[in-house]
């Protein structure tokens, strides 16, 4: 059993002086964050263009086996929404390759919520990303939760993301080499902490699903301490049930 769990991000003023010491300078929070969680979803990618140097920096700065999970950049999944974007997409897989090398782990395509399910709109996810990186597609609208969805992405090697969200489906889905979740934080987003019984149900659900598979968790509750406290939660249970079978 392999599990990759932490939080969307690490950069915020608000876990000074409860997560982060008073005294640590904010240049080595990073390093901080890398003692207690042994993976980091980078949505600072998803605003600014990442460079090979600021990526080469993390994984200098980071254990040795580390992963990294990195967000699609917005002008890629937003503002174009994959139309014109193949230089785009074969520049930033390249960044991505270069900068994390082994520490490297799924890259993640987050689409806005007009994205909405058809045909057109599957076929540009599965012809324009390359399946020699580890993809995962997280949806914001409810039309994509769908068997026909699941099969086309599993045939070209790409991960549906999962996600606790307030206005849409909760389903650990299974539709590849590894399982990717998201909690956004229900029922105000981005704030909400979760209850210890529900991540037992995702944490046993996960595993009911494929104990072999890789489980990637990340916490995008971040405005508050909840990812920093569900997190541990979640790890802590993982570890007791690899203890103890």
């Amino acid at each position: 059993m392999k599990y990759n769990i932490g939080c969307s991000g690490f950069s915020y003023k608000e876990w000074k002086g409860v997560f982060y010491p008073d005294k640590l300078p904010q240049r080595k929070w990073f390093e901080f964050y890398c003692e207690q969680f042994k993976t980091l979803e980078l949505n600072v990618t998803f605003y600014r263009w990442p460079t090979v140097a600021t990526l080469q920096s993390w994984y200098n700065r980071s254990p040795k086996e580390y992963v990294f999970s990195l967000k699609a950049p917005r002008l890629i999944t937003h503002y174009k929404q994959l139309t014109g974007t193949k230089e785009l997409l074969t520049n930033f897989y390249s960044i991505c390759k270069e900068g994390l090398k082994d520490k490297l782990g799924p890259i993640l395509f987050q689409f806005p919520k007009q994205f909405v399910y058809n045909k057109e709109n599957l076929s540009k996810v599965i012809s324009n990303l390359d399946n020699k990186f580890i993809n995962v597609v997280e949806f914001r609208h409810g039309s994509w939760w769908s068997e026909e969805v699941y099969t086309q992405l599993t045939n070209s090697k790409i991960i549906f993301c999962g996600i606790s969200h307030p206005n849409l489906p909760e389903d650990v889905v299974n539709n590849n080499s590894c399982i990717y979740y998201r909690f956004h934080g229900i029922p105000k987003i981005y704030y909400s902490g979760y209850e210890e019984k529900v991540l037992k149900k995702f944490a046993d659900t996960s595993l009911q699903v494929d104990s072999s598979k890789r489980i990637f968790c990340y916490f995008n509750n971040t405005a508050a301490m909840a990812a920093i406290e569900n997190a541990r939660w979640l790890i802590q249970y993982f570890d007791d049930i690899k203890n103890t079978s």
